[in-house]
């Protein structure tokens, strides 16, 4: 009995000093989850390096996070999204532990004009369950079949060994509650929104921007059905200097996490290549997606499948850009629209079926992947006046390349509302319009890849709801978080 009084005192105590410190307690896992890993999070940082052609993969480190925030379930991705796949297999059986499809800024670049002519390295990381027992890591590269090749890079690790850094997490935040969800990680997604950009006078502004983009994404479905499984947290790190870096302005701001205008020379395309370090902060919260919301006008953002989404705070158009890159980011949804400058040469390989759920080859019309929900007597192609809306999108692109010459926001926001009363009526009025099919032009191709609606978040400003494809896929990603 008096054991059983000193355990319980002792138990007592451990909890008050792990709330004393701001250290979260590790959950009690199931006991299918509990036998192969601690409940902690073990990160692995790699640098991603190459040209057209060839690409290595070099380790950096591992580090030790805090409890792990994802499913203790849904462990081994059945989602068969991405361009890569990251597994962990137990070192001694070789049993598959954990795995996740991801893509990563490495695999947009190699598709550039640039990786033809030099080489790259960019960093990149991938998290998951700590094990309790040596490991194998393999990255996988998706092949042009579709199937995942021969692995691209395996590692060994031992995660009792002392190359995995155990240092306290750094603690330059402010953690801001933004939507509830079920106060359990382990069945919701965690999403945790970073503040870029914004000095330490700005932290209500960002409280304020973050609630406001929050409040559009739970305002469109699938999110408002499901808004229950799913958190939000702000993440408030002050910056140097109110803004980002814009090469092309000119304009070299110190912020906390380096996002910067002109990714891959697209002046609208928004990055940061300082991966480690945003994970280093990032730490602090439970995540499983992020995103970065930066303190700017000028119209930009971007979105990569299970890395993160960044969104200027301050632009007309910011809460259509928060939901459409976080349907990148969070769903692995291609872009729909063909017109608009990129600096991709082939994206999707010639001859292929593209993996994201929501953009087809149609190499053969009886298999579309989203067969299901095309009505009765859909025809496959879907015609669409394509040529009429080529016409007019084409004066307005080249209006808009002018305009991205300048500094003036407001005229190309204005020249964005131009766009949306202009081609909204015109989309509108298609005779398959509202319904599914397979409509030609998308992912960055005029012709040859084909979208399963006349128009969607994926394709312009002009709607505030996904189409019903984009729609099950997201759904179906929220289900690996909250199951």
């Amino acid at each position: 009995m008096k054991y059983l009084v000193a355990m319980k005192l002792l138990i007592a105590l451990a909890t008050c000093v792990l709330a004393a410190t701001g250290c979260a307690a590790i959950p009690t896992a199931p006991e299918g989850f509990a036998e192969h890993f601690t409940g902690r999070t073990l990160r692995f940082d790699y640098l991603h390096t190459g040209r057209a052609g060839e690409e290595h993969v070099a380790p950096a480190g591992l580090r030790l996070e805090g409890a792990w925030p994802g499913s203790r379930t849904q462990l081994v991705d059945p989602s068969n999204l991405g361009k890569y796949l990251f597994e962990v297999a137990d070192a001694q059986s070789g049993a598959l532990l954990y795995s996740r499809g991801f893509c990563s800024i490495y695999g947009e670049w190699e598709t550039t004009g640039e990786a033809k002519k030099q080489w790259g390295a960019f960093e990149e990381s991938q998290r998951f369950p700590e094990p309790r027992r040596p490991v194998e890591l393999r990255l996988r590269k998706r092949a042009n079949d579709g199937s995942f090749s021969a692995p691209l890079f395996v590692h060994s690790v031992d995660p009792a060994s002392r190359f995995v850094d155990r240092a306290p997490l750094r603690t330059h935040g402010k953690v801001i509650p933004l939507a509830g969800g079920k106060s359990d990680p382990a069945t919701q997604l965690d999403l945790l929104v970073l503040a870029e950009g914004y000095e330490p006078k700005d932290e209500g502004k960002f409280a304020s921007d973050a609630r406001r983009l929050v409040g559009a994404l739970l305002a469109t479905e699938p999110f408002r059905s499901r808004a229950e499984d799913i958190a939000v947290r702000g993440l408030f790190v002050p910056s140097p200097q109110s803004g980002i870096r814009d090469p092309r302005r000119g304009e070299w701001k110190d912020s906390a996490f380096g996002a910067s205008f002109n990714a891959f020379d697209s002046d609208r395309y928004v990055l940061t290549y300082r991966d480690r370090e945003l994970r280093e902060l990032a730490a602090q919260a439970p995540y499983d997606a992020l995103v970065i919301v930066f303190n700017a006008r000028k119209y930009g953002g971007g979105g990569i499948y299970n890395l993160w989404a960044t969104v200027a705070a301050d632009t007309s158009v910011a809460e259509y850009v928060f939901v459409h890159e976080l349907g990148h980011s969070l769903g692995g949804l291609a872009d729909e629209y063909y017109s608009s400058q990129v600096s991709y040469e082939e994206f999707t390989p010639p001859g292929s079926e593209p993996w994201e759920p929501n953009v087809t080859a149609l190499l053969d019309p009886a298999k579309l992947k989203w067969a299901d929900l095309v009505p009765a007597g859909t025809p496959l192609p879907t015609p669409w006046a394509k040529d009429e809306y080529d016409a007019v999108d084409l004066k307005y692109q080249s209006r808009r390349a002018e305009l991205a010459k300048g500094v003036d926001d407001a005229a190309n926001e204005a020249l964005f509302e131009e766009i949306r009363v202009a081609t909204t009526p015109m989309l509108a009025g298609e005779t398959h319009a509202g319904r599914i099919g397979a409509f030609e032009g998308a992912a960055y191709e005029a012709r040859g890849l084909y979208r399963p609606a006349v128009d969607c978040i994926m394709f312009t400003r002009n709607p505030k709801t996904f189409c019903a494809v984009c729609e099950r896929g997201l759904s179906r990603v929220l289900d690996l978080y909250s199951k």
